[in-house]
């Protein structure tokens, strides 16, 4: 009884059958647990990260602003005559028209800033998901692309915070002499939210090309060569990725996404030279491809001799079985 329930607790440890099974072989009711196990350890994180999130939308912390603040501050920096006012001293809000605006506004901050805040840890059960189906010399790249996947996440979406305000600046201030925008909270916080998120999650995808480049799915040739139509195809998705379609938002997405991903081909192209450097030591770059491998000039072990057969055994007659069986 009691080794039973001790199997049971281990299944609820991730990465045990990884321990028992060092090159990641598992079944597939072994990944199904593993499954479950690791989004259980992220939807943890990012609960605990909403209900952090849901008390700093109102309350600042250690002297600091609170995040219904911060995230307010770009709309405020406009010019007062870009917005509308709706109090007597044109104190800078926001307009509610429903009387469960103000809670879904808090709870769908609060769900987006868990969501950012548990990067870290979502995007490492992630990795760690992965890694059965990676080899031994790629798994050790777990926390250090865990750790880069986070920074850059974040950085793209601090470099939205600061675009956000020249967008709207520019967008406000188009038809300012004909009609003044009155943004709702919904609207305004739906637009800062989706451009976070947008700039967060496009900073991965030169991540994504040293990943690639790591395992050897993509070359420093093949990305040197097709520079010219990748650049243009980051400016066609910040061009359609963006929210607000503004020109500020699109080029700042743009421009960032082209610097990361020229660092990301300096690095493939360190590392295709790392590795080449390896393979010339080891030989491997003397081996003509054309000629045969040191497998097929290897006599054979095999034993290729005839294997005498036994004499056939004497068969009776049909007839003669049938009449033992009549006698």
């Amino acid at each position: 009884m009691s080794s039973r329930v001790s199997r049971a607790l281990a299944r609820l440890r991730p990465g045990t059958r990884r321990r028992q099974n060092p090159d990641g072989t598992m079944t597939l009711v072994e990944h199904l647990y593993e499954l479950r196990n690791r989004l259980a350890i992220a939807l943890v994180a990012i609960a605990l990260t909403t209900v952090f999130g849901y008390v700093w939308f109102g309350i600042g912390l250690f002297g600091t602003p609170s995040l219904g603040e911060l995230l307010k501050a770009p709309y405020c920096a406009i010019p007062a005559d870009a917005r509308a006012a709706f109090t007597a001293d044109g104190q800078c809000t926001l307009l509610g028209t429903g009387p469960f605006d103000q809670f879904n506004l808090r709870l769908k901050v609060a769900m987006t800033a868990g969501v950012v805040l548990a990067c870290p840890v979502w995007l490492y059960q992630l990795w760690q998901f992965i890694t059965p189906g990676l080899l031994a010399n790629e798994r050790r790249y777990a926390l250090s692309f865990s750790a880069a996947a986070a920074l850059l996440f974040v950085g793209g979406a601090v470099l939205a915070y600061f675009v956000v305000t020249q967008g709207l600046r520019f967008l406000l201030s188009i038809g300012s002499e004909v009609q003044t925008t009155a943004l709702t909270g919904h609207d305004y916080f739906g637009f800062v939210l989706a451009l976070l998120v947008i700039f967060g999650v496009s900073f991965e995808i030169p991540l994504l090309v040293v990943a690639l480049n790591l395992v050897g799915v993509l070359s420093y040739a093949k990305l040197k060569a097709w520079r010219r139509g990748l650049i243009f195809a980051l400016f066609a998705f910040a061009a359609v990725a963006t929210p607000g379609q503004d020109p500020i938002s699109m080029l700042a997405l743009a421009l960032a996404l082209v610097l990361l991903f020229e660092l990301a081909i300096q690095i493939a192209r360190l590392n295709d030279r790392r590795r080449a450097r390896r393979r010339a030591a080891e030989g491997w770059d003397s081996w003509d491809p054309d000629a045969p491998s040191p497998i097929d000039t290897t006599p054979s072990r095999i034993d290729a001799a005839p294997t005498a057969l036994p004499p056939p055994a004497p068969v009776d007659s049909p007839t003669a079985s049938r009449m033992d069986d009549v006698t």
